[in-house]
C-alpha cells in the first residue's frame, strides 16, 4: 500500500513540476510577446517622431530659401538703371514653387500628426502651434508675392509708357514677359517631373488583374494600368502605410534607403529614409500585401 502511495505522490509531484514549468514557459512567452510588442511600439513612436522633425525642418528650410530669394530681387538696377528682369523672374518662379511645396508639406505634417496617436498632449499642442505659425507664414509670404507681382506689373507699364526713348533697348517687353512666363512654367513642370513618382500596393491577384504583375515579373509590359498607381511628390511623401501584416517590395530600390516597420498592431509601414537614393533606380514602386 505504501508503495502505491509513494508512486502516486511521485506522479503528482512530477505533474505539478511539469505544470509549473509549462506555466513559467507560458509566462515567459507572454512576456517575450509583450516586450516585442512594446519594442515595436517604441520603434514606431521613434520613427514617427523622426518623420515629424524631418518635415518641420524641410518647411523651415523652405521659408529660409524663400527669404533668401526675396533678398535677391532688386527692383532697381545699379546706379538707378534698369533691373535685371531675367533674375527677377527666375527668383519669383523659385519662390512660387517653394511656396507650393511648403503648402504640401504643411498638409502632410497635419496628416502625420493625426496619424501619430502616441504623441503626448503637451507635444501635440506644441506641434499644432507650429503648424498654425507655418500656415500664417505661408499666408503672409503668399500676400508678399502677390504684392511684389503687382509692383513688377506697374514697372512694366512704366517702361512701356516711355516709348521711343528706350524703344531700342526694350522694344519687346511684352514678348520678353511672355517668354519669361513660359520659361517659369517649363521650370515648374521640370521640377515636378524630377520629383514625381508612383506607387501601388495590393494583393498579387489585384496587381495581376491590373497587368502590373505577370507571374513573378513586375512592370514587364507597357500595357499595365497606370491609373491604378498613386502619384506623389518624392519630397513630400516619405511614409506609406500598407495596412497589412505582410508586405514585399517587388520593384528594385537600394537597400538602406528605406525600412519596413511594424506598428503595434503588426501592420507594415514603408518609411523612405533616403528619397533620392530610393527613387534612383525606379520611379515606380510596387508592393505586394496580403
Amino acid at each position: 500500500m505504501k508503495k502505491y502511495f509513494w508512486l502516486i505522490l511521485a506522479t503528482l509531484t512530477l505533474t505539478a513540476c511539469n505544470t509549473k514549468k509549462e506555466k513559467e514557459a507560458e509566462a515567459k512567452d507572454a512576456n517575450a510577446l509583450l516586450v516585442d510588442s512594446l519594442r515595436q511600439a517604441l520603434t514606431q513612436s521613434q520613427n514617427e517622431s523622426t518623420d515629424l522633425i524631418e518635415t518641420l525642418s524641410q518647411i523651415q528650410d523652405g521659408f529660409d530659401q524663400i527669404n533668401q530669394a526675396e533678398g535677391r530681387i532688386q527692383l532697381k538696377g545699379e546706379n538707378g538703371g534698369m533691373p535685371d528682369k531675367q533674375a527677377i523672374m527666375e527668383n519669383m518662379a523659385f519662390i512660387q514653387r517653394t511656396l507650393r511645396l511648403n503648402q504640401e508639406l504643411i498638409a502632410d505634417l497635419k496628416q502625420q500628426l493625426r496619424n501619430n496617436a502616441r504623441t503626448d498632449a503637451r507635444s501635440k499642442a506644441k506641434l499644432e502651434e507650429m503648424i498654425t505659425n507655418f500656415t500664417k507664414q505661408l499666408d503672409e509670404k503668399t500676400a508678399e508675392v502677390e504684392s511684389l507681382k503687382e509692383e513688377l506689373a506697374k514697372r512694366d507699364i512704366l517702361i512701356a509708357e516711355q516709348g521711343e526713348q528706350i524703344n531700342t533697348l526694350n522694344k519687346n517687353v511684352d514678348e520678353l514677359n511672355k517668354q519669361n512666363e513660359e520659361k517659369a512654367k517649363t521650370l515648374e513642370k521640370q521640377d515636378k517631373e524630377l520629383n514625381t513618382a508612383y506607387y501601388v500596393f495590393g494583393t498579387k491577384k489585384e496587381l495581376r488583374e491590373q497587368r502590373i504583375l505577370n507571374r513573378s515579373d513586375v512592370l514587364k509590359s507597357n500595357d499595365f494600368n497606370k491609373d491604378y498607381f498613386t502619384r506623389i511628390d518624392t519630397r513630400v511623401t516619405k511614409v506609406i502605410r500598407l495596412y497589412s501584416k505582410s508586405a514585399q517590395l517587388m520593384t528594385n530600390h537600394p537597400a538602406g534607403s528605406y525600412s519596413l516597420d511594424k506598428d503595434a498592431q503588426g501592420q507594415y509601414t514603408l518609411r523612405i529614409t533616403k528619397p533620392q537614393e530610393f527613387w534612383s533606380v525606379s520611379r515606380y514602386l510596387v508592393i505586394t500585401v496580403k
